[in-house]
């Protein structure tokens, strides 16, 4: 098989699908695409990049770092940003937290509203 599969996106559960994409596209200064209940996408720059977001009750966020007593973490989101002071205060005034270990002097890891871990890095 020579064809290449993109990558559409990727999606995330969380309790509220519509309030999570909404989070997200004040953070990132994406647009809001699909909302709908249990579903909704964050639109990055130029159309190319896309978040989902899909309702799911039972959600339970992951641990960080990861513990075998708890929920592990799946995956978790990169952002490269130009400025890290910058990307932290708007990150902390749109209401992510700050994670207390943090691995590396470049990159800065946060929770969101619902516990999904993503980083900003230069």
């Amino acid at each position: 098989m020579n064809e290449k599969i993109p990558l559409m996106g990727v999606v995330l559960d969380a309790p509220d699908a519509q309030e999570l994409a909404r989070w997200y596209c004040r953070l990132l200064g994406w647009e809001l695409g699909d909302d709908e209940e249990g579903w909704a996408t964050a639109i990055g720059p130029q159309g190319v990049t896309k978040l989902s977001f899909q309702g799911e009750p039972a959600y339970q966020p992951p641990s960080w770092p990861s513990s075998r007593e708890q929920q592990q973490m799946q995956l978790h989101l990169d952002f490269k940003v130009d400025d890290l002071e910058t990307a932290h205060r708007r990150a902390i005034d749109a209401g992510a937290r700050l994670m207390e270990f943090q691995p590396l002097p470049n990159v800065r890891v946060y929770a969101d509203p619902v516990g999904h871990i993503f980083c900003f890095f230069v």
